[in-house]
């Protein structure tokens, strides 16, 4: 397949983590035939440290308040993706890649011609150990494909009652819920997915002339490659390469108030559920409720041993009224 590819990073107010990135994206083994910087900061700094580095093949563009958040900065740089590029890849802002990163990803694209859409992999993240096959699981453990990890007390306690992920990593239950990608293994092997992280993501060229990234995920954007990932999965296959590793060292600036973020991930979580599911169960319905409810009873634990307590307190608001909202919806 054609290998031509353009790189789309967009950006909020992180000039010097940017230019990290595009440092090793400059030490690529294989380096973008494009790569578009869609900006939506409020000042000019990330254009002044840009002009004072300058990248081979980069094109700048500084959007209008009209196209600022993470969903239209994509689609504003998706319409300005050259028309022979065969694969558009995306990085946030805040990640640093491995030198052959996306040699590896592309090279995805050959083993599985039919892939729509491949994802990288986050390698500063993973805390898993080696373990080979057969190893006895512990109740405290997560275990896949011979690899182990510590589990969350969130899954834990899932499990306990009954209301664990039924399908592997990367692909999301009928009553959402998922594990994400990120307890997948760091065995340098492919697997299948149909939720990819979209900060570290790729999808052919020709998925974009019927999928867009949707607007109903404003600002921020949180769960807004679980939306898109999964709308494309219904219609291909898509892939994540765990050889294909970057470090995401999630910057603070250009992050929404605890409040707000909290209110995201129920409202968010309730809607990509229902891109998967649009007509759940009864039963499906009650693990959702009883699982957001849990999670918001958990993070309200945290402030027993948190140091912030006021942003734990902040978020733990804002969960409870993004259920009342969709509850009530």
């Amino acid at each position: 397949m054609d290998k031509t590819f353009t790189l789309i990073i967009c950006t909020y107010l992180r000039p010097n983590p940017l230019l990290k990135l595009l440092k090793s994206v400059e030490k690529q083994t294989v380096y973008p035939n494009e790569i578009l910087i869609i900006d939506g900061s409020t000042n000019n700094e990330t254009e002044i440290i840009l002009n004072q580095n300058p990248f081979k093949n980069l094109k700048y563009y500084k959007v209008d308040a009209a196209n600022r958040g993470l969903t239209k900065q994509r689609n504003f740089g998706i319409n300005k993706v050259s028309k022979a590029s065969g694969i558009i890849c995306f990085l946030d802002d805040d990640t640093v890649l491995n030198t052959d990163y996306f040699q590896q990803l592309l090279h995805t694209y050959s083993v599985y011609p039919e892939a729509l859409g491949v994802g990288g992999y986050i390698e500063n993240e993973s805390v898993f150990e080696y373990v080979g096959d057969g190893y006895k699981t512990k109740k405290d453990e997560f275990y896949f494909d011979g690899w182990k990890r510590k589990d969350g007390s969130r899954f834990i306690i899932r499990k306990k009652l009954g209301l664990a992920p039924d399908c592997p990593p990367g692909f999301s239950p009928s009553f959402s819920h998922a594990r994400s990608v990120s307890f997948l293994p760091p065995s340098d092997k492919i697997y299948e997915v149909e939720l990819l992280m979209g900060g570290v993501s790729s999808f052919k060229n020709e998925v974009f002339k019927s999928h867009q990234f949707s607007t109903y995920f404003e600002g921020y954007g949180l769960y807004e490659d679980a939306d898109f990932s999964l709308r494309a999965a219904k219609t291909g296959k898509l892939y994540l390469n765990t050889a294909a590793k970057l470090a995401h060292y999630h910057e603070a600036s250009g992050r929404p108030n605890q409040f707000k973020y909290g209110k995201m991930v129920v409202k968010n979580g309730w809607y990509v559920w229902r891109v998967k599911t649009p007509k759940p169960t009864f039963k499906d319905k009650m693990k959702w409720h009883t699982i957001t409810l849990l999670l918001i009873f958990i993070r309200f634990s945290n402030t027993f041993t948190a140091q912030n307590k006021k942003q734990v307190i902040t978020e733990t608001l804002g969960r409870t009224v993004g259920w009342f909202q969709v509850l009530i919806a």
